[in-house]
């Protein structure tokens, strides 16, 4: 599963929004191009972001202007508020282009560079994270956090449940669909049922409830790690509360770039979305035209509701360790 691949100055991704009915593949020549398919979602996840910002401005860098570089930084920075992998990977490519005569060429090295650590750092976070899931257990996961939130391969909590079955513990996965654009029916699904080979029950939001007395963990990603909670895709808190309310272990799997532990939910800039997500699906209105709909992409989860945050390093205790 590849995610995201730059060949012959072209950033080349998977078009998320056409799976899983069409595997499509869309070439990026510009950074306007890597900023149009950000905000539209045709590349979604916090390392994918990430890693697709890098290699926009080594497209940007092409002009040969610093400044028109650091434009294209600006632009990119505006398309996705919560997720800080996004202005980690901008930030860290800026700052070796500083360093550097040769600035084109150090956009590259650190832009590759960047996308080939996210592959190591996903495998490492998949094997530390394999440990904590049992021979027999039933998962939960929301939303989609595997090899196509990322640069591609493992992902990150969805790569602990293909190296759990890689070791040969049988497990079986349940899904939420993930409303308003349902990432966990189209995107984790699939990814499931395609590429892990997993046993798999995909059910609305609405039914984990219904479920948690059944399951034995509880596996999401996440967008930002704060010092007082982890931002990940609207209805991970409603989960981690009914996790706490049952016993279920609630684990988070994210790398040590999306940690963000000078800055607080009140820090936090929630991506408020188009209401035309929840109003329509497929384009087929659903709702009363006049309708108002708030549309929160993220919601915070309290570090006392999670049992451990598994990076690359190791799986932390939350509320000891942060």
């Amino acid at each position: 599963m590849e995610t995201v691949r730059f060949e012959k100055d072209k950033l080349i991704i998977i078009d998320q929004t056409k799976l899983p009915s069409k595997k499509e593949f869309i070439e990026l020549e510009t950074y306007k191009d890597v900023v149009k398919a950000i905000k539209n979602m045709k590349v979604r996840g916090a390392p994918a972001i990430g890693v697709t910002a890098a290699f926009g401005l080594v497209l940007a860098s092409k002009n040969g202007d610093f400044s028109y570089l650091k434009k294209a930084a600006r632009e990119l920075k505006q398309t996705r508020p919560t997720a800080v992998n996004l202005f980690w990977a901008i930030n860290e490519v800026l700052d070796h282009a500083k360093k550097l005569d040769e600035w084109e060429k150090a956009v590259r090295e650190r832009a590759i560079e960047i996308f080939k650590n996210d592959r190591k750092i996903n495998e490492k976070i998949s094997e530390n994270g394999s440990e904590v899931i049992s021979d027999g257990d039933s998962v939960l996961t929301h939303c989609n956090a595997g090899a196509l939130a990322t640069s591609g391969i493992y992902g990150t909590a969805l790569g602990v449940i293909k190296r759990a079955k890689e070791k040969e513990k049988e497990i079986t996965v349940y899904c939420t669909e993930t409303r308003p654009v349902l990432q966990g029916a189209r995107l984790t699904a699939y990814e499931l049922i395609e590429d892990i080979e997993v046993n798999t029950r995909l059910i609305v939001d609405n039914a984990v409830g219904s479920v948690m007395p059944d399951l034995d963990k509880v596996v999401v990603g996440a967008d930002r790690v704060l010092k007082d909670g982890v931002a990940n895709k609207i209805g991970t808190y409603q989960i981690a509360t009914l996790a706490d309310r049952h016993d279920v272990d609630f684990y988070v799997a994210a790398p040590k770039s999306t940690f963000d532990l000078d800055k607080s939910k009140k820090d936090l800039d929630i991506e408020i979305r188009d209401e035309k997500e929840i109003k329509e699906i497929c384009g087929c209105m659903i709702t009363p035209k006049n309708v108002k709909a708030h549309n929160p992409a993220f919601d915070v989860t309290p570090l006392e509701l999670i049992d451990g945050i598994i990076n690359e390093e190791k799986i932390i205790n939350p509320e000891k360790e942060m």
